[in-house]
């Protein structure tokens, strides 16, 4: 096995990161062509994170944070930061460290909508978050409790429409109040001294740009029925990805929807300030994995990788219309012969360690192999475990990763 260079760098929770040098690859075949990595490797282009953001920043009509779940990573915070992102949703005290030392003066949203006491005091005195979330009363009276000055806080009531069919996870049947749910609350927050604010999520991987329109709609009549002018309404995340299967429209589709729906929704002389919190959207495509072949049983069409659903393809597993594509890589030379449809099986011991999908790889696929999935940069490091003690996977920057 050829040592990684020192410029690979640890995914996931460790927090080891090892500092970087000055080799550069163009894509996962270079890097198993040159390092033969016997470990999953993520393949990172900053340069394709950089032109997602700058996307957004261009195109939607407000402020874009970076949603830290989809991916917590060190490398893509100080890349984030290094192209002159401000603000951050942040779903815990962790999350919230981890930005403050990319960007130490970056602004927080803390759109978690349960927090603990200790959570919102902690937030406020140690990171300076004046920015919560909140779906009940209670959580309400907690923020203006412990979270400093009242009127310096905002406080952003999630609110929530009846379920649609256009996006791969359902955020309302864990957070959210209904809209008459709403007025009270927003109207409760405006008279304890707080900024209001109205936030929601229309759900991962929303296909219709149209269920932004229904939720800006109806923000304007819960602040209507609240007799509040919002200070701000953040519209989530949501934002697609292209998947196997998954086309969505293009960004500018939903930029401009979400624009016409304020105006007319609001007023022109009176939209509130527009955010947006995209994780998938801005991080999806900056990454791929490269896994090693350890077997192939030819007969049976089974592959066994070094990577698999308790590692960087949890997602896949848990989502199944999330499926990235792949391709086959071979360190030295093609890999080739008629495409045939596989079983992938990662390393573990437990049975469950499977893709949910066949997979079409070359015949001749061997021992030592490589397949390399794309886009894995939402979710592929942040839900990884070291379930049977494998490590987490190594960071590479690549120039170009596979994303179709």
């Amino acid at each position: 096995m050829k040592q990684l260079p020192v410029r690979a760098r640890k995914a996931g929770r460790s927090g080891v990161f090892q500092a970087p040098n000055r080799l550069t690859f163009a894509d996962a075949a270079d890097v198993a062509a040159k390092l033969s990595p016997d470990t999953p490797v993520h393949c990172f282009s900053p340069s394709q994170l950089r032109s997602k953001l700058a996307t957004f920043r261009d195109g939607f009509p407000g402020d874009v944070s970076y949603a830290v779940k989809a991916n917590d990573g060190e490398h893509v915070l100080a890349a984030l930061a290094a192209n002159g992102l401000a603000i951050y949703d942040v779903a815990s005290l962790e999350e919230m460290a981890a930005v403050r030392a990319a960007s130490p003066h970056a602004r927080l949203h803390y759109h978690n909508p349960i927090k603990s006491r200790n959570e919102i005091a902690t937030a406020a005195e140690r990171f300076g978050c004046v920015r919560f979330a909140a779906d009940d009363r209670q959580e309400i009276d907690k923020i203006t409790a412990v979270g400093g000055e009242t009127s310096k806080l905002e406080i952003a009531i999630r609110f929530k429409l009846p379920r649609h069919n256009a996006s791969a996870h359902d955020f309302s049947s864990k957070f959210g109040a209904l809209p008459e749910q709403a007025i009270t609350l927003l109207r409760y927050v405006a008279s304890r001294g707080a900024q209001p604010m109205l936030t929601f999520h229309p759900g991962s991987q929303c296909g219709d740009p149209g269920i932004w329109s229904r939720h800006i709609h109806a923000a304007a009549e819960i602040a209507r029925g609240a007799g509040v002018r919002l200070a701000a309404l953040n519209v989530g995340g949501g934002f697609p990805s292209r998947y196997v299967g998954l086309t969505p429209p293009d960004l500018s589709e939903y930029f401009a929807t979400i624009d016409k729906a304020a105006i007319e929704a609001f007023g022109a002389d009176f939209v509130p300030l527009l955010e947006c919190e995209p994780g998938r959207g801005i991080i999806a495509g900056s990454t791929s994995v490269l896994a090693r072949v350890k077997l192939v049983k030819h007969e049976s069409r089974e592959v066994y990788l070094n990577d698999g659903i308790y590692g960087s393809l949890m997602e896949v597993y848990q989502v199944p219309v999330i499926t990235p594509f792949c391709r086959a890589v071979r360190a030295k030379g093609a890999v080739e012969g008629p495409m045939q449809s596989c079983t992938i099986y990662g390393p573990t011991c437990d049975p469950l360690d499977r893709l949910p999908h066949l997979y079409d790889l070359p015949a001749d696929l061997a021992e030592g192999d490589y397949v390399e999935f794309g886009p894995l940069g939402a979710y592929g490091t942040a839900t990884s475990t070291r379930f049977n003690g494998y490590p987490p996977a190594e960071i590479i920057e690549v120039e170009q990763v596979l994303v179709a």
